[in-house]
Parts: structure tokens; sequence; C-alpha cells
């Protein structure tokens, strides 16, 4: 007698995937397969533009009106997604399928506190009491690794930081326990240690029934949280196995390319140096000219929703030498981003002193400080935003070179000099931002600070939202303009590794107070701070079976 043997589906079946926008476009997915079963983890990883959001986004039901999507197979749980309508797809998106985006701000409603955010796929989809969704609420926040959940839950989004921001999001679409969880680059604003603890509560997400999509250009979390991986290039998976197999011993070209350029910005070696130990947390005074940006004792404090006062920023001081970059680290919440804006004079603090290029820069009046501002400029996280979306490129960066006081005459051949700094061709100049990619956008953005001639470039977290192979770009290009323009950097990130690769020296800050300061190297290679230490611990590496010859940072360096 012979016995047979059912086998339980997969849980996601994709057979022959095109995706296109628009009649006469060419497809964005070329004909993509695969699968997923129940308790796997499918990791989508390629550069911008390779078709892994568009892909996250058709599983979801997601793709936007206009989209035309054919498959021979496209199912979940044996259902042809084919013949969903959109009452079928709100019914189990946020119950069966749980969709984290990249851009938090983006997907939270600023108009409504982050904790009825969170309540609202518990309301449409549980049986749950008002009061049983709140308790929920703060359970759901306190498991991303949220400080303060009861707090945080009356806050509104613009209100937190991009990393609180982000563990809202992924506990908004935890909050059903869906059949499958789409990520797409879940961790790309978190810090090292809230990161470990996302990648940890994420691990145990996976159960025996639940499956998880991953969307990540990080390949150390790919490394740590997929079973299988899928290389994604112009719209085709060129490579796919298992994370042993493609991660470590890749046939495909472009995957080898891919690790090639983590390498580049993670892994590389620099000499160390000993450490003595830190008398202060402020870097030492030496035989250097005065600097170009000298903080003393900064502090800055908010009132919360609750009516009490809360210092963000406690004491901190720091200097800044032409030519140099400092990196700031620490977790979302730090006092990083509040720090930042107070040098920027966009908040006022309530105690302490900026100096800028040795003037009292606290003390200036507004028209004063306008000559003064040329020469400290900003390029942010998120360059899309930053910019109106009404303007072409070359709008944008005549604005920039109006604002500084160039001739119109010359604006023409100073944009296209400043797009010829950031390499980029001007034939860009009558595109708009939206019509770029995340690293040409960020080229924009680096251009548009340089129209006014800075001495000091501040770039908050300017490589967090890109593929690891433009990080690479990007970063090499803010080296060679250091270089070339003599700038001095002020260089505000969550990673480690890249903080590693462009800075010079290191502050390190916790809860508003920065505990660590130093050479990169002595505060890498020898730290005396358990947080500082807590950090270079929660780096995720490149794990196999066996030690690699090039694990993530806190081996490599």
């Amino acid at each position: 007698m012979s016995l047979t043997v059912h086998r339980t589906p997969p849980l996601i079946e994709v057979e022959d995937l095109q995706v296109r926008f628009g009649a006469q476009a060419q497809p964005t997915l070329k004909g993509i397969s695969f699968q997923l079963d129940r308790g796997e983890c499918l990791a989508l990883v390629g550069e911008s533009g390779s078709g892994k959001s568009v892909s996250a986004r058709t599983l979801a039901g997601l793709t936007g009106v206009g989209a035309q999507v054919q498959a021979r197979r496209l199912a979940f749980a044996g259902h042809d997604l084919r013949q969903f309508d959109e009452r079928t797809w709100r019914s189990i998106r946020g119950a069966q399928i749980g969709f984290v985006m990249q851009d938090a701000l983006g997907a939270l409603d600023p108009l409504r506190p982050v904790g009825k955010e969170i309540a609202e796929p518990l309301q449409l989809h549980t049986g749950l009491t008002r009061a049983e969704r709140e308790a929920r609420v703060i359970e759901l926040l306190r498991a991303v690794g949220v400080p303060a959940p009861e707090l945080r839950a009356r806050q509104y989004p613009y209100q937190l930081s991009g990393g609180l921001r982000q563990r809202a999001l992924i506990a908004s679409a935890i909050a059903c326990n869906p059949r499958l969880l789409i990520a797409d680059e879940p961790t790309t604003a978190l810090d090292a240690t809230v990161q470990a603890q996302v990648l940890t509560l994420l691990e145990t997400l996976r159960g025996d029934s639940t499956a998880m999509l991953i969307v990540s250009h990080d390949l150390a979390v790919v490394s740590r949280l997929a079973n299988r991986v899928a290389v994604m290039h112009n719209g085709v998976i060129v490579e796919q196995g298992s994370v042993e197999q493609v991660l470590h011993d890749p046939q495909h070209p472009y995957t080898q390319y891919l690790l090639q350029a983590g390498r580049a910005v993670h892994f590389q070696r620099k000499p160390a140096a000993p450490r003595a130990p830190l008398a202060a947390v402020a870097p030492a005074a030496g035989p250097h000219p005065p600097p170009l940006l000298r903080v003393r004792n900064l502090s800055k404090a908010f009132k919360g929703p609750d009516g009490q006062l809360r210092t963000v920023v406690n004491a901190v001081s720091l200097s800044l030498q032409r030519g140099k970059t400092l990196g700031i680290v620490g977790e979302s919440g730090s006092g990083k981003t509040t720090l930042t804006r107070m040098i920027l004079g966009l908040e006022t603090p309530d105690q302490g002193d900026i100096e800028l290029k040795g003037q009292p820069w606290l003390r200036l009046s507004e028209a004063q400080r306008c000559g003064l501002r040329r020469s400290i400029q900003v390029v942010f996280q998120d360059p899309l935003s930053s910019f109106d979306p009404r303007y072409s490129v070359q709008r944008v960066l005549f604005e920039a070179l109006q604002v500084a006081g160039h001739k119109r005459a010359d604006w023409p051949a100073r944009a296209a000099e400043l797009l010829g700094l950031v390499r980029l061709d001007s034939a860009l100049l009558g595109r708009r931002p939206i019509e770029l990619s995340g690293g040409q956008r960020q080229r924009i953005a680096i251009a548009r600070a340089l129209a006014a001639g800075p001495q000091i470039l501040v770039c908050d977290e300017p490589v967090s939202a890109l593929d690891v192979s433009v990080q690479a770009q990007i970063l090499e290009l803010l080296t060679d303009l250091k270089q070339r323009l003599g700038l001095a950097c002020l260089f505000i990130s969550h990673d480690l590794g890249v903080i590693n690769h462009v800075s010079d020296d290191v502050l390190v800050m916790k809860d508003g107070v920065a505990v660590e300061a130093g050479s990169v190297r002595a505060v890498f290679d020898h730290p005396q701070h358990p947080y500082t230490q807590a950090l270079l611990d929660a780096i995720p590496h490149l794990e196999s079976g066996r030690r690699l010859a090039f694990e993530f940072l806190k081996l490599a360096i």
C-alpha cells in the first residue's frame, strides 16, 4: 500500500509576473517568478529601479491606478490575487497581509497621533473593545522598542524622530498578526541597537503560519532574517537561492558587484590606533587653528503632550576643524536632530553657546546671520521632500544661486558647474526631481547645498535611504568634495559602517548627552562607555555556518 503525501501549497505563488505603468511603457517587472512558504522569509535585494518595491506592492494590491498586472499565477493562500477587487483587498490588507513601507513619515497620517494609527487595523479587523485596543497599542509600541510608549502613542508623527516613526509603522503592520508581512526596508532609519531589537522582533514573528517578504539593501539584515534571497536587476531576478549560496558564493556578476559595494562601505579597514582613556567627552584641544564650529554646553528642553518639560539635549560640546568630518551617532531620540537644528539656527537653545567661524552665532541678529548662514549648508535625509515638486532641477539650482547672491547672468554656467561637481550631466537640468533616481536626487541636494560656497556641510542621514551600491558612490563623492573644496562636514548617521567610512572623529549621544568622543579609530577600536560598546556589539554582520573573512564592521575595524 502506498501513502499519499499532501504537500501544503505555498502561501505566495508568483509565476511570470509582469507589471507595467502606461500602455506604451516598457514593463517594470519582466516576468519574475518565486514562491514563499509559511514560516519562510524571502529577501528581495537590488538597486533602486530594479523592481523589488513594485514586486512587494503588487502582493499587497498597491501598484496604483493604471498599473497593468499580468501573470500566469499570482496567488495568496491559494486565492487568485488577479481576481481581487478593492473591497477584497481592504478586507485582507492589515488583517492577513501587513505592509511596512520605507517612508514612515509619508505613510503615517500627519493629522492624528500614532496611537490612533496603530489602533486602526485593530478597529477594522478585530472585535477588541476600545480599552483593549489602547492596551494592545501600548504593548505593540513596547514590543518594537519605543521608549515611553504611553507618551509616544499620544504624539503626532512630526513630533517623533525618523526611527520612532518607523517603529510605530512596524507596530501598525503587525497589530493583527498577519499571515504575510511585507517589509520594504524595515530597518533603514534605525540605529544599530534598535535595529537589533526590531530584527529580533521580526524573527519571533516568523512562526509556522507566517511568512515574510523583505525588501532591503542591507545585506547583513538579509543574512540574519532571510532563508532565501532573490537578486533583482532591471525588473528581472538574476539570481535566486539560499542565503548561504547567494551571499557567500554568488554566481551572477551583478550579485558579486552588490557584495563588493557593501564591502566598500562597511568592511573597509583603517589602521588601528592605541586608545588612551578619555578625560572628557569633548575632543581634546591641541595645536590646531581655531575651529570653524565650536559648540559649548548646548541644552534644549521641550514640553510633551502631558505638559512636562523634557530635556532632549543636555550640555553637549563639540568642535569641527576645517577639512575634517565629525560623525554624530546615537539612537533615535538621542538628541542628534535637535542638536543639528540648533547648530543650523533652526532652534534656539535654552543654554550654551555656538561659535561659527569665530563669531557668536546665537547672539547675532537675523540680518547678521544671513551672510554667515551661507557658510553652513545642509543635505537632508529625504531630498525629494525638500524639493518643490513643481521645480525642475534647473530651477532648484537657480533658486539656490539667487539666495547665494550670484548674478542672474552667471546662473546657467554655475548650475552646470555644480552638476559637474556632483558628477551629473547637465542634460538633467530640465528634469524634475521625481523623475530622478534616489542617488541622483541626493546628488542634486548636495549640488544645491554647494551653491552658496559653504565651508561646513551638515549631512543628516544622507545615504540611509539609498541602496548599498549608491551609498558607496555618494560617500565617495562626499570624500572627494571635502578634499577638493576643503569642506568640513558634520555627518549625522545611525549607520556605524558609514561613520567609519567617512569620519575623522565621532561623537556618541545617548538620551541627549554626549557620552563619548574622540577619533573614529580610537572610539571604535577601544570604546570606553558601555553604550558605545553596546552600539558596536549590536551591528549585524553577514553570517554563515563558518566565520567569514569579511564580517561586518565590528570585525572589519
